[in-house]
């Protein structure tokens, strides 16, 4: 277990300072500047270079690179060109909606999956599984923003449950941020919890063929308690597997929901600030959304292991 968690930190490691060095690189290259952009198309030129020089764009591109991973290390970031205010104070303020946005629309997810996927595992090639795989492919197949339109016209519009947009803020007590947040997430979950749904499914009915599982119903174990406590632990390898990528997704692609409910969160942010070309807040936020992705691949590696023991480190 030790070799195989170094192996996976030397991987996570390599990983991020290849990542910060395609994000910086990426962000170099594209067109246009940012000390003009902020300045106005009538700023004179000299006024553009004062700018720019202030804002260090000036210098060379690997001087740049390496005060910003300084800066990563350190937590100094630098200050928004368009908000003039400390970026990393601009990130932790939004990761306060996005993070918990994210987790309550995975929790949605695997509650949901699981629960179908193994119910129709259970009713194999029968009217229930048929139906719970409709519903599922069905569900793949809706866009969220257009599901969180339907949810607004549904549960905001027609019966006001809830906002049609906006966040309380957390300041307003717990109760009133998860409420603020049930509707995005719900239309987040939908789409992710169709997908697992149908790998939870093909998971347990392999696993459902195997021997220790005739084995265990031939002892008189209920098919409850089989299919809960000893199918699903040893099918759950490409059910976590999934989940890893489906969380990533969730911490990095939560953009057009949080502009269909108006939500503060990273994803807006980023929007903005491609839209003001404010490049430091973009490399950060990129930055951090891609650490966030290692950092779930290895917990799940992690997770692996401890669900299989008999995994090694040459195996993943």
């Amino acid at each position: 277990m030790s070799l195989f968690l170094v192996k996976r930190f030397a991987t996570l490691i390599g990983t991020l300072i290849g990542a910060s060095v395609i994000v910086f690189l990426v962000l170099e290259i594209l067109p246009g500047n940012a000390a003009q952009m902020l300045m106005g198309p009538d700023a004179s030129p000299e006024a553009v270079a004062a700018l720019a020089t202030k804002l260090g764009l000036d210098q060379p591109a690997w001087t740049r690179y390496w005060h910003w991973i300084g800066g990563l290390l350190t937590g100094n970031l630098g200050d928004s060109y368009a908000y003039s205010s400390p970026v990393l104070d601009l990130i932790l303020e939004r990761l306060a909606l996005t993070v918990p946005l994210a987790v309550l629309a995975m929790t949605f997810t695997v509650v949901i999956a699981l629960l179908v996927g193994v119910t129709a595992a259970a009713r194999h090639n029968k009217l229930g599984d048929v139906g719970l795989m409709g519903m599922a492919q069905v569900g793949i197949a809706i866009p969220n923003f257009w599901f969180a339109i339907l949810l607004i016209l549904v549960f905001s519009v027609q019966l006001q449950w809830f906002s049609a947009g906006g966040f309380e803020g957390w300041g307003e007590g717990i109760f009133a941020g998860i409420k603020s947040l049930l509707l995005p997430a719900l239309s987040l979950a939908v789409v992710q919890a169709a997908i697992l749904a149908r790998i939870t499914r093909s998971a347990v009915l392999e696993v459902m063929r195997e021997d220790f599982v005739r084995t265990a119903r031939a002892k008189g174990v209920s098919q409850r308690m089989v299919l809960w406590t000893h199918v699903l632990r040893n099918a759950m390898i490409p059910v976590i597997t999934v989940m890893g990528m489906q969380f990533s997704e969730l911490l990095a692609g939560t953009i057009v929901v949080e502009n269909v409910f108006y939500l503060p969160g990273l994803g807006r942010l980023i929007f903005q600030a491609i839209s003001n070309r404010d490049l430091i807040v973009v490399r950060n936020c990129v930055m951090l959304l891609a650490a966030m992705v290692v950092i779930v691949n290895f917990v799940v590696d992690v997770l692996y292991a401890v669900i299989d023991p008999r995994i090694k480190a040459s195996d993943i």
